[in-house]
């Protein structure tokens, strides 16, 4: 045979699937099969052949039996390795000679017979119709080989008899539920007896039934496949009546919904790994899409009305159950294929539906003991914002969408909206996708060319206020563009919206968020025109900010000061009350940039004695060393001593002392001093004030600390340059003498100083003789 020379270089991981399709041939021959056998357990041998879940110690059921096995609490290690090939060896093993299976596949008008003999009760329905009680994936993996193999009646038989199983197993299902309700309700947990999910099944049971039924139903019609420019054309369908169903109106294509309305709300365990996580995702939205080529008619309408009420009424056996497992698979894709399908017929079920699959357990703070019916989960399970969920993101942006979905439609309902509105703020826990929620809302509710929808907007600033209470405590680098939408959206709302988040800012924003962003912005001319207030309105709008400055000012000055002052300017007590609250912060809670910058602020707003006292204060605050020449703060010292200069020689003469206790860099100091001496105190200072405009003199008070701090701080920092110098700075250090020299001759026996100066450097460092030879040249 061909297959013993082939070679395994790429393995898919779809070929499982295709190759027990292939073994399960009705009509191959038992060498062919030993042929194949052999050549798939060598495959399947292989280190380089894909496990069947892509997750490597990870179990699944087999083939022939879904039941759980003995091995169970195995430890991952010791569980048996499954490839892609394993399903196909397991299925080696499987015949057609049942008789019962032959006479379903063979015939239309097989029913129960008048007088069943022991046991064939269990192979039909109370209607009489034949029953195939196989694992469900073995059983459509049937299907698809007879359908596969070209016996395409034979294959539909068969679907049929599925689809029928698994309508009295959903009945047995809600008899076992109605007994178990109170019991299950009151504890709030529940197990899940499917080992296997149908949805993303190596086998894709449900993708194989719906595609065997609906082909069946399809119209063969050439122009419905090509719609001029590329894009195929969705097929279209018409209903094929079921021979011998109870139920007259009941076609081919209502079976194909119901079996995937069935597969799709099953309550399965998130598969481990993945691959079989993702493979879950991608399987629910090829089947949806398959769905959604169905034009919803009467009848089908009818079909997915019936099946929805089931799947709420189901229990623990479905996804849409009361009581889910922790760990559930969510139901957000489904469930928003089901509302917007039953919308248009009945809204109640619609958001029904919707609202109950709004869950996500898995992310719940806590949950509840001896809930585990898995195999794999008998251990104690810890909650944790991000479980073993590899497919976490891609879950809440799909209930995040169902949640966008039931907005949209319930626009303009206030009880809807506000029933909506409950869902999210209980079962979204991302702060993000609640943000996101809020904006889409936002635009729903102001289109560019009709009135605001003022029920839709409300909802948008309730999820907008979560969001802000929920990333307060929290870092979120959205968090500055959340804050400006919602001042946005409180402002679209109105000024009762504006009030009240003005008002209640201690549980929305930090003190810097409201007085900088929040209070700013609301305080702003195009808020104002954006409202059209009148004066008294304005008014109370006003107050609220400035209450709110001080209070921010108070609990965070070195931050909110500045923002406080500038909210309270046209407010003469608030302003006050704000200028207090910094001079009561300066000596503990702020540092000499903030108190520097305030101080500007306030010579800017026409205080120049204010400005002043804050200037003093800051340089309390400043230490200044010898070699910090390039500090930022030596513009705000200047600054200070200009103002200090400009307000008169009391002014100076208080500044002083503290600049030379603050600064100790030579070169500043001179400056400082070189400025003092070029005008007479007072010149620029308060209209009226009389001023003498006489020169001070470097000898008396106050210049005189000054010079002689300026004269120190040179020898001082000289000596401290001459212990690592090197001679490639010799050069610059002789420019440094000839400054210094310039500050010692403002004093009356300076040049005696100096010289004095020089000759001790030459004495102290007469080991340097290249520099002392340059100092020399230079000074003598």
């Amino acid at each position: 045979m061909f297959l013993a020379h082939l070679d395994v270089l790429f393995i898919p991981a779809s070929s499982g699937a295709l190759w027990v399709c292939v073994v399960l041939n009705p009509h191959c021959k038992s060498e062919e099969k030993s042929g194949w056998l052999k050549q798939l357990k060598k495959w399947g041998d292989t280190d380089v052949c894909p496990l069947e879940d892509g997750n490597y110690g990870s179990e699944l059921p087999n083939i022939t039996n879904a039941l759980p096995q003995s091995n169970h609490a195995q430890d991952s290690l010791s569980r048996p390795r499954r490839t892609v090939f394993s399903r196909s060896v397991e299925a080696c093993d499987l015949h057609w000679q049942d008789s019962h299976l032959q006479r379903i596949i063979s015939s239309d008008h097989y029913m129960s017979p008048s007088y069943q003999r022991e046991g064939e009760s269990l192979l039909f329905n109370p209607q009489g119709l034949p029953l195939w009680l196989d694992h469900v994936p073995t059983a459509c993996a049937r299907v698809d080989a007879l359908r596969s193999h070209g016996y395409s009646r034979e294959a539909l038989r068969l679907a049929v008899a599925i689809i029928n199983t698994l309508r009295l197993q959903q009945q047995r299902q809600m008899d076992i539920y109605k007994h178990q309700k109170k019991e299950l309700l009151q504890r709030g947990v529940t197990s899940t007896t499917n080992l296997e999910g149908w949805v993303g099944h190596p086998l894709d049971p449900i993708g194989c039934l719906f595609i065997t039924l609906t082909e069946t139903c399809r119209v063969d019609d050439d122009n419905t496949m090509d719609t001029g420019d590329g894009e195929p054309r969705p097929p279209v369908y018409h209903h094929v009546s079921v021979w011998g169903s109870s139920d007259g109106g009941e076609s081919y294509l209502t079976l194909a919904l119901e079996v995937a309305l069935m597969g799709m709300g099953q309550q399965r365990i998130m598969p481990e790994g993945l691959y079989a996580q993702d493979k879950v995702c991608r399987n629910e939205e090829q089947i949806i899409a398959k769905m959604q080529e169905l034009e919803l008619d009467d009848l089908l309408v009818q079909t997915l009305r019936k099946q929805a009420i089931h799947l709420l009424e189901a229990g623990p056996f479905s996804g849409l159950g009361e009581v889910i497992h922790r760990e559930s698979v969510p139901m957000h894709t489904f469930a928003k294929y089901l509302f917007s399908a039953l919308l248009p017929h009945d809204a109640d079920l619609a958001y029904k539906l919707a609202l109950r699959a709004m869950r996500l357990p898995v992310l719940e703070s806590s949950a509840g003991s001896g809930d585990v019916g898995h195999p794999h989960h008998g251990i104690s399970i810890v909650p944790s914002r991000y479980p073993r969920w590899f497919t976490l993101g891609h879950l809440e942006s799909q209930q995040c969408e169902l949640a966008s979905t039931m907005l949209t439609a319930a626009k303009g309902d206030m009880l809807r909206l506000r029933t909506v509105l409950e869902a999210i703020q209980k079962n979204i826990h991302s702060s993000s996708l609640i943000f996101k929620l809020a904006q889409d809302a936002f635009k729903i509710a102001t289109p560019a060319e009709s009135p605001p929808d003022i029920t839709l907007l409300n909802v948008s600033l309730e999820l907008g206020l979560q969001v802000m209470r929920m990333t307060l405590s929290t870092l979120n680098w959205r968090r500055r563009e959340m804050v400006r939408w919602l001042v946005t959206c409180a402002t679209e709302v109105g000024l009762r919206a504006l009030v009240s988040i003005l008002q209640s800012w201690y549980t929305l924003f930090t003190p810097t968020e409201a007085t900088s962003i929040v209070a700013a912005t609301v305080m702003s001319h195009n808020t104002i025109l954006r409202l059209s207030l009148d004066y008294p309105q304005r008014e109370e709008l006003a107050s609220c900010a400035r209450t709110l400055a001080l209070q921010c000012a108070m609990k965070d000055p070195q931050n909110c000061a500045l923002s406080a002052l500038t909210l309270c300017e046209k407010d003469h007590i608030a302003f006050e009350t704000a200028y207090q609250i910094v001079i009561d912060a300066a000596s503990t809670g702020m540092t000499y940039s903030q108190l520097f910058t305030i101080a500007r602020y306030m010579e800017h707003r026409g205080y120049p004695l204010r400005s002043f006292k804050l200037a003093s204060l800051a340089m309390t605050h400043l230490n200044l060393a010898y070699n910090q020449d390039t500090h930022p703060a030596i513009n705000d010292v200047l600054w200070a001593c200009a103002l200090s200069h400009s307000l008169g020689k009391n002014e100076l003469a208080a500044i002083i002392p503290l600049v030379v206790k603050s600064v100790h860099c030579a070169t500043v100091l001179s400056d400082i001093l070189r400025r003092c001496t070029m005008t007479a105190p007072g010149l620029a200072g308060i209209p009226g004030r009389r001023n003498s405009g006489k020169l001070m003199s470097t000898d008396k008070a106050p210049l005189r600390q000054l010079l002689d701090a300026t004269i120190s701080a040179y020898i001082n920092t000289t000596h401290s340059r001459l212990t690592h110098i090197s001679p490639r700075h010799y050069g610059e250090f002789i420019e440094f003498l000839s400054k210094a020299r310039e500050t010692f001759l403002l004093a009356q026996d300076g040049h005696i100083q100096f010289a004095q100066f020089i000759d001790n450097l030459k004495q102290i460092y007469k080991g340097k003789k290249k520099l002392m030879m340059l100092v020399r040249e230079r000074f003598g």
